[in-house]
């Protein structure tokens, strides 16, 4: 009998070690999940070159460079490359994140910072985490509730969500580990961008200087939720006292009352680390006020806006900075990616960075010193001639500034290049840029009051009708498209042009770019010629950069579709518009991609009895209110719908969605505290009005076509 037992027992004990054992084999699993991602810590990280099967942060490495040294998928065998799975996330707006992935599970945020695990070998969703981000915050998100990422150490995956919190979660259950508040909630302070793990720090920064904030990056301890230190980019009230040597420099280059109106700053995109300098670089954005008349009366340099700032990692203490605009009055950030790297500059090895910001020039710099190498214009510009290599500030042109004309100025706010991420091939040495010649026409309002609402733009720009509206007469097609730059001989060797002037980032791999576009497609090109080599029909547009990464002796592909941001609220470029969808392709990849409901639209067609003021009044409003994000009637919508196609219903139930804020679980800002009855009533009619003009356009269009 006890013999019996003692086998049983031994049995039993076997049984649940191969058991453990099978489950330590299994590829997905708690275990697996919880022994990769722990494995993510700073030796890994700082090693991220010599494991390029993962895709362990944002820029896949430290220096942000986007580029994946596998080659299996190559210009030669790109034909066979098919999808190899599809994931719908099911919900829509903007997905702009950088995927992260780790032995196979990848980890992934979308609209509203909501974040995603997925088994790439299955394309299965592990687990979701949502921040629960109060819906009112869509009135404050400048540029949609993007989320562009997340970051990966020690068993935690780390979002900062559009409320301005950054929080931790377990990697494994998807559940909460900390939360920590990074900004004031009472003002208006927003995360999009994703956060970085440097020397077991995250640093995180944030958004908001249209409305009136100022700009601060945070490092906090990665395992406790701890702040270690904080750096501000713009200086606060004198009165107050500076924080450092940093901030007492800066308030000389401004002037007036600068710090009523926020200042700005906010770095809301660009890191990247050098961890033999010790050094975290940072883009810093433009200033509240945009226009430097009315934010710092007499000029300046406004320091620290529209710079890269070099910072001790240690305690957040600055080394240098360069400047790229010096008193920024163009919207013209610098929080556009930062690539470091190891380049042959007239016959010496330098350690550099590089940057195309906004303002339209390819800066590359020092990064041990903020020494300027070379500024060369990447798109169009005419808001300066150059920049001098002396002095490292641009030559502007007399009417740059607007001050006396309403002026045409490239690039416009847009910038030559925006968040859409750039990559750097060290094989072909080129840098390809997701580029746009665009401009806009600036110009002086006469006078300017701020709005004391945080839901209201503070930018101060506008026009005079007096004064005279210069036009470019050089300028070139306005346009989207991909370059490819090289920054030792300054010149662009190649480009592709689009339709859209809003399309992906992108990914380098050694003989192709990865780019997605607006039109639903995601393309390779040849990395030395741009000759088009490869496109996959994803349906709905991509603005999200691609990564590729290794599972199994096998080399993936993979993009998050999802139109949105801000160049995608209001209008888009394809028929259909999709849930957002994670597309994962292989060589010999043969699965059918996913199908979704067509869209059928209709005008809207609702008898309306109203006069001509009324309906004018109501096209005031709609554009003051409404049109940011659904566009003008009848425009087709982009991400959020155009709204001369609504159904009835919604017009049943109009004052109730506007003035009562029924929809606002779905992001729909409720304006019965700025809007009356009769104001939205007049809204409603303008809607009505031109949805039956148009319809009764189409109409007449169609009677014509048929007659012809």
């Amino acid at each position: 009998m006890i013999i019996n037992l003692r086998k049983n027992l031994v049995l039993f004990v076997s049984t649940l070690m191969l058991i453990s054992c099978q489950g330590e084999m299994e590829h997905g699993n708690v275990n697996h999940i919880r022994k990769v991602t722990k494995q993510v810590d700073d030796i890994r990280l700082l090693s991220a070159d010599k494991a390029p099967g993962d895709w362990l942060s944002y820029g896949r490495n430290y220096s942000e460079d986007r580029f994946g040294e596998l080659d299996q998928i190559t210009k030669n065998n790109i034909d066979s490359l098919g999808l190899a799975w599809a994931l719908n996330l099911g919900t829509t707006k903007g997905f702009e994140a950088t995927p992260l992935v780790v032995d196979g599970i990848m980890y992934v945020s979308g609209p509203w910072s909501i974040v995603y695990a997925i088994n790439t070998r299955t394309g299965e969703l592990v687990w979701t985490f949502n921040p629960e981000v109060p819906r009112h915050y869509s009135e404050i998100a400048c540029c949609d509730v993007v989320n562009r990422g997340v970051a990966l150490y020690k068993g935690k995956v780390f979002v900062g969500t559009l409320d301005g919190r950054l929080v931790a979660i377990d990697a494994v259950s998807g559940k909460k580990v900390w939360d920590v508040l990074t900004v004031d909630q009472n003002e208006s302070y927003t995360i999009t961008g994703a956060p970085r793990v440097y020397d077991g720090k995250v640093i995180i920064g944030n958004g908001g200087a249209e409305y009136g904030v100022r700009g601060f990056v945070t490092a906090y301890d990665a395992l406790t939720g701890r702040q270690v230190w904080r750096f501000y980019t713009v200086p606060g009230d004198p009165a107050l006292g500076f924080e450092n040597d940093a901030m007492k420099t800066a308030s000389k280059t401004w002037s007036g009352n600068y710090w009523e109106t926020g200042g700005g700053g906010t770095a809301w995109d660009a890191f990247a680390y050098d961890p033999d300098l010790k050094l975290v670089y940072v883009g810093v954005g433009n200033g509240t006020l945009w226009n430097q008349e009315f934010r710092s009366p007499g000029g300046g340099d406004n320091l620290y806006l529209s710079s890269i700032v070099a910072l001790n990692i240690e305690n957040g203490t600055m080394k240098w900075y360069y400047q790229t605009t010096p008193g920024d009055t163009w919207d013209y950030t610098a929080t556009q990616q930062i690539i470091l790297a190891n380049m042959r500059i007239k016959g010496q090895v330098r350690k550099i960075l590089m940057q195309a910001p906004k303002n339209g020039f390819f800066y590359v710099i020092d990064r041990t010193n903020g020494e300027l190498l070379s500024a060369d214009p990447y798109v169009y510009v005419n808001w300066a001639t150059h920049v001098d290599l002396e002095t490292g500030r641009p030559v502007e042109t007399p009417f740059g500034r607007y001050k006396k004309v309403n002026a045409q100025i490239f690039p416009g706010p847009a910038g030559g290049h925006n968040w859409q991420p750039m990559a750097y091939n060290p094989i072909t040495n080129l840098v390809y840029i997701p580029a746009r010649d665009l401009s806009m026409v600036y110009g002086q309002v006469k006078e300017w009051t701020q709005t004391k609402d945080i839901r209201s733009f503070n930018i101060a720009l506008g026009g005079d009708k007096n004064s005279i509206t210069r036009m470019d007469t050089l300028a070139p097609k306005e346009r989207g498209k991909l370059i490819a730059w090289d920054p030792v001989n300054k010149k662009q060797v190649w480009e592709v042009g689009h339709k859209s002037i809003w399309n992906a980032g992108v990914l380098s791999t050694p003989d192709l770019v990865f780019q997605g576009t607006a039109e639903g497609f995601l393309v390779a090109y040849n990395a030395t010629d741009g000759t088009e080599v490869w496109r996959y029909n994803v349906g709905s547009g991509v603005v999200a950069p691609p990564i590729t990464y290794m599972v199994e002796g096998k080399q993936y592909v993979s993009i998050v579709s999802g139109w949105g941001g801000a160049g995608g609220r209001s209008i888009r470029y394809t028929d259909q518009f999709y849930p957002g969808t994670i597309y994962t392709f292989v060589i010999g990849g043969n699965q059918l991609p996913p199908t979704y409901p067509r869209l059928q639209r209709e005008y809207i067609d609702i008898e309306i009895t109203s006069d001509e003021a009324e309906i004018s009044d109501g096209k005031k409003l709609f554009n003051q209110y409404c049109q940011r994000c659904h566009g003008s009637p009848g425009n087709g919508g982009g991400a959020y719908p155009d709204l001369a196609y609504s159904e009835k219903a919604k017009f049943d139930i109009f004052n109730q969605i506007v003035g009562e804020g029924v929809y606002l679980p779905l992001g729909m800002p409720n304006f019965g505290d700025r809007l009356d009855a009769a104001q939205i009533g007049s809204i409603k009619n303008f809607i009505l009005s031109t949805a039956r003009e148009l319809k009764t356009n189409e109409k007449t269009s169609e009677m014509n076509g048929n007659i012809h």
